[in-house]
Parts: structure tokens; C-alpha cells; sequence
């Protein structure tokens, strides 16, 4: 089935600010090389604003596991957005190969798959069957600007 990932957004009442994103360092938010777009790690950026984090802290002891699963969403529309950016046209994507998420976790912590289930969700009922891709789910001890989540994506493109 191919499902029109651009009409599937509209349904879904998601849009994409004008600017995606930007690095937050010396490097970019994506790179095509071949058939294969690489994403750079996406923080949980309201409304892809820097500096306006969903939420701060550790999953499972400053933000909740339900709050870490938001950011995993918030990383994964970010996502989108760079991938939208790098091909133009999202119904390019042909499938969406990885999600890497690192989750900042109090110690202890062991329900990461829980929380980047976010991030699936979304790339799953977006892209529908070019969404199903493979993942690892990783805790962290900190990562950059206190984000709980931050995401990598690898989609293959037409």
C-alpha cells in the first residue's frame, strides 16, 4: 500500500514550522549519501523552537515515563521535519530503516522501550508499512541541554 505520507500529516493535524530545526553544534541536521538519509539527534523541541524543550531532566526521576514518551513523539515529528527538509517530499521516503533513541535515565531505570515507543508510534501510523523499522532503545547517564530523549533517524529514499 502506498500511503501519501504528506495527506497522512494533514489528517493528523500535524504541520511544520518554515524552519526545521538547526544544528546546535558544528555539524548539520541531515546528510543524504546514496539512497540513505541520516538524521542528526533530534531533541524534543517545542514547536522546533531551540531552547523551548518539551521537558528537562532524567526519565524516571524528574520527568515521568508517560512525559518521556511525549518527547520520543516530539523528537520523532522533529525528525520528520528533517526529513522533509533533505528530500522535499516526504512520500520520497521509501522506509524509515532505524530509530537510535537515547533516553537520559535515572539509574535503575529499565523501561526505555516504553518511552521511545513515542517516536514508533508516530513514524508507524505516518508512514504506515514504510514506517515498521528497527530500533535501540539506550539509557543514558546525561544528554546534551538536559533533553530526556534524542532520537537518530536512517530512511531510505526513492
Amino acid at each position: 500500500m502506498n500511503q501519501d505520507v504528506e495527506r497522512k500529516l494533514r489528517e493528523m493535524n500535524i504541520s511544520f514550522p518554515p524552519i526545521t530545526p538547526k544544528a546546535v553544534g558544528n555539524y548539520v541536521p541531515w546528510v543524504i549519501s546514496g539512497n540513505m538519509v541520516y538524521t542528526s539527534g533530534q531533541l524534543p523541541w517545542k514547536d522546533g523552537e531551540y531552547g523551548n524543550l518539551a521537558f528537562k531532566g532524567k526519565v524516571g526521576l524528574d520527568v515521568t515515563i508517560e512525559e518521556g514518551y511525549i518527547c520520543a513523539k516530539i523528537c520523532a515529528l522533529n525528525a520528520i521535519a528533517q526529513l522533509k527538509d533533505a528530500v522535499g517530499d516526504l512520500n520520497q521516503i521509501q522506509k524509515i530503516v532505524r530509530i537510535d533513541g537515547h533516553i537520559q535515565a535515572a539509574e535503575g531505570f529499565s523501561a526505555h522501550s516504553d518511552v521511545l515507543d513515542g517516536a514508533s508510534d508516530i513514524f508507524n501510523e505516518v508512514f504506515g508499512v514504510k514506517g515498521l523499522h528497527t530500533r535501540s532503545a539506550l539509557g543514558i547517564s546525561q544528554a546534551p541541554l538536559d533533553a530526556p530523549v534524542l532520537i537518530y533517524v536512517i530512511a531510505e529514499i526513492v
